[in-house]
């Protein structure tokens, strides 16, 4: 067997054996922990509780066998000479490096859309809507697919352009060169994304409850944290969902609150939940954030160039070496690595949470507050309560909720101002 193909392989299997070890043992620990835990158990409707452990494990079970087809799908494309046909297929289309790459990409990237588009179907309208999550019409549902389409294709076609341009240019050092261009173009999506993309899929609309707005503003003063203006956003058109969030930075900042929840949390404990992401901003964790996201990249682009100009790489997948062709086929082995070094990025992520959970407590006075709010969003969104430690460290960029409550209390056990 030819060696990249053996890693190739290796890492695919790799992937989807830990995702499925840590799927099925987050069921054994919904099981073991049948008993609602104490801290719940003023909040939560035991019938509501078991419903919820229904939920999680029915997802879990849904999620094995997307993945288990998929893994089917690919070892197919790769042992049936799929790739070998697409390739044979758009040399014929084009002399141009960068059309053929676009053809080729782009046909990959519709196939598995379009293969998703049942499993997403049944997620939305089976699991989602058996369990009283669901709001989704038909409609938004067709129209976020054909948005989504359309974005991938405007920023995933320039993005991809840009790069085969840079390879077929500088050669040996295109990686770095491709590692500057893809950053610079991810801090500009951070930027405009607030203010081009989201509102395409969600209205933004300003809150007009005055006394949550002032006890908001006045927090944000306190605090140094300039707020233009704050969003209600109508995610009730598609879930009964709540969450709350933080994007952009400057004057392209926004932030936003799910019409859900500002209907089922009280004034101060949305409060808490808004000083948590005021805490991730003061704590520069949206910049460390980036510069992570940016030295993977770079480490990425590193190992692609090895793969790049590599003979036995293309000779696994029957295909003769090209640079448009290499970037499809190297996302093969792109999502396991990314897989593998998330572990690490969670773990980072996890410490911020607890990090921005303290800077909240601390600048609201409200733990008692902050704590509801938790509970509820938890109860609200059906959060599993009990996830396996192994599935935590696996997959979590958060801390699982009775762990952050814990912490909480602890602070004031400990005697810290809070």
């Amino acid at each position: 067997m030819n060696l990249y193909l053996f890693i190739i392989l290796f890492l695919l299997f790799i992937e989807y054996f830990l995702n499925t070890l840590g799927n099925i043992l987050n069921i054994k620990s919904i099981n073991q922990n049948q008993d609602m835990p104490l801290e719940f158990k003023d909040l939560y409707d035991i019938d509501k509780y078991n419903k919820s452990r229904d939920y999680i494990k029915e997802n879990i079970f849904f999620k094995i066998f997307k993945d288990t087809f998929f893994l089917i799908l690919i070892l197919l494309f790769i042992f049936k000479d799929f790739f070998v046909f697409l390739d044979f297929f758009v040399r014929r289309l084009s002399d141009s490096n960068i059309i053929r790459g676009l053809i080729f990409s782009g046909i990959i990237f519709f196939a598995f859309e379009l293969l998703n588009i049942p499993f997403s179907f049944y997620h939305t309208f089976v699991i989602e809507e058996k369990y009283g999550f669901n709001r989704t019409k038909l409609k938004t549902f067709i129209l976020d697919l054909v948005k989504s389409w359309i974005l991938s294709i405007i920023i995933g076609g320039v993005l991809l352009t840009i790069l085969i341009f840079l390879f077929e240019k500088f050669n040996r050092l295109a990686w770095l060169y491709c590692w500057i261009a893809t950053s610079l173009f991810e801090v500009f999506l951070v930027f405009v994304a607030p203010v081009l993309i989201l509102p395409l899929f969600n209205k933004f609309m300003p809150i007009q409850d005055k006394e949550l707005t002032d006890l908001i503003y006045n927090y944000a003063k306190r605090q140094n944290f300039p707020i233009k203006s704050i969003f209600k956003i109508d995610a009730s058109r598609r879930s009964a969902k709540t969450n709350a969030f933080f994007v952009g930075f400057s004057k392209f900042r926004r932030i936003g609150l799910f019409d859900t929840l500002l209907k089922s949390h009280t004034k101060e404990e949305i409060l808490t939940i808004l000083a948590h992401e005021v805490g991730h901003y003061k704590k520069k964790h949206f910049v460390k954030d980036l510069f992570i996201s940016i030295f993977n990249i770079g480490f990425l682009f590193f190992i692609f160039y090895f793969f790049v100009y590599n003979k036995n790489f293309f000779s696994a997948f029957k295909v003769e070496p090209s640079i448009y062709s290499s970037f499809a086929l190297f996302s093969l082995i792109y999502s396991p690595i990314n897989f593998l070094l998330s572990i690490f990025y969670n773990a980072i992520s996890r410490k911020h949470e607890y990090e921005a959970d303290l800077f909240a407590i601390r600048t609201t006075n409200m733990p008692d507050n902050f704590i509801l709010a938790l509970k509820k969003l938890s109860i609200e969104n059906f959060s599993n309560l009990t996830p396996h430690r192994f599935k935590v460290v696996l997959e979590y960029s958060h801390p699982p909720i009775l762990e952050r409550i814990n912490f909480i209390r602890s602070l004031s056990l400990e005697g810290h101002r809070i």
